[in-house]
């Protein structure tokens, strides 16, 4: 059953301090409590995560810890550009991006510090930046919604690449402002080259893709039936469920092929290097890896934008979610997803934005 978002806050304040200490299966005893001199102090988040989900958990970290939050919302691109525009000068001290391309795009830039080994081997190598400058919080896998009514599995492709087939012309809808849009196709540029991606972008654009302004709005007319599929990450179908129960016409699809269509992304944070508050903001990003913190984001959390994988051990994964074992999953290296311009680029290149 679903813990409602009181017992949530309820766990928070029985267990915050608790948190796993490295990537063993075995949690690690709970940390010591946070340094009184943290009391009082001030930090300055830039979040491309949504408000509605992260604002309670933010709200805990204040209470457990005395620091306080100021949160400045938008979209992970928009927050990262305004980082490296803003230079020394930005009042940012932690930075907490949708997904990880956006992330390597300013570790690039020399903007972050290095993390903590004891922050960093709390997650899986796969999960965090190579150079320690990110760590991932919570994972979010790439699928293809569609339609029950209309289609079933065995309708479907075994590769994302199948989509640029023309029997699928008019049925296909995707978010390309989406920053884990974004991401997924950095990625594919990553794993199957700049040609291959630019076929497959210009293939479903060929394909009369309509375009949405987010996840939300994809799957919504996938159920609706004014498309048959479309591209989003896996937890937007779990919200709909919830709220309209087991009869609501979409599922998920992981491509059977294992491609880059079924990757595992993460959202994740760093630290900036001019941070005035390194302290307090290594703090935060430790309570985001303790254990309330990820029994939060793999539960059902306001706004409908959870049943995300927790990334460390011990935290169980909501029960109607695969687990990340049991995913084909493609090897991709996420600290490798720093080209963002790159894909905007090519994303404008191919008339798509």
């Amino acid at each position: 059953m679903s813990l409602s978002r009181a017992s949530l806050l309820a766990l928070f304040a029985l267990v915050a301090a608790t948190v796993v200490a490295c990537a063993s299966p075995t949690p690690a005893p709970a940390s010591a409590p946070p340094a009184p001199s943290l009391a009082g102090q001030t930090i300055t988040v830039y979040s491309g995560r949504a408000e509605d989900l992260i604002s309670p958990i933010i709200e805990q970290f204040t209470r457990d810890t005395g620091v306080k939050v100021n949160v400045r919302y938008g979209g992970t691109s928009e927050l990262a550009a305004a980082i490296l525009e803003e230079g020394k000068n930005s009042p940012a001290d932690v930075y907490w991006a949708q997904d990880p391309g956006a992330l390597g795009a300013l570790s690039q830039k020399g903007v972050l510090a290095r993390l903590p080994d004891s922050i960093l081997t709390r997650v899986d190598t796969r999960f965090r930046s190579p150079k320690g400058e990110w760590v991932g919080i919570t994972g979010r896998a790439r699928v293809a919604a569609y339609n029950t009514k209309k289609l079933t599995e065995k309708d479907l492709p075994d590769s994302t690449f199948g989509f640029t087939d023309p029997k699928w012309k008019g049925r296909i809808g995707w978010a390309p402002t989406n920053g884990s849009f974004q991401a997924f196709v950095t990625a594919m540029r990553v794993v199957d080259g700049e040609a291959k991606t630019r076929q497959w972008l210009e293939g479903i654009k060929a394909n009369g893709a309509k375009a949405y302004r987010n996840n939300t709005a994809v799957l919504l007319a996938v159920a609706s039936g004014e498309v048959d599929v479309g591209f989003v990450n896996h937890y937007y179908l779990y919200a709909q469920l919830k709220e309209k129960g087991p009869s609501f016409p979409a599922r998920n699809y992981y491509p059977r092929a294992g491609d880059v269509g079924g990757m595992v992304n993460v959202a994740g944070t760093g630290v900036l290097a001019t941070s005035k508050n390194k302290d307090a903001a290594l703090k935060f990003v430790d309570y985001m890896l303790s254990s309330p913190a990820q029994t939060y984001f793999a539960g059902d959390a306001p706004g409908g934008d959870a049943y995300e994988y927790p990334l460390i051990s011990g935290v169980p994964i909501h029960p109607e979610l695969t687990s990340l074992s049991q995913l084909k999953t493609p090897n991709v290296d996420l600290g490798g997803l720093g080209d963002l311009e790159g894909t905007l680029k090519l994303l404008r290149d191919a008339g798509i934005l």
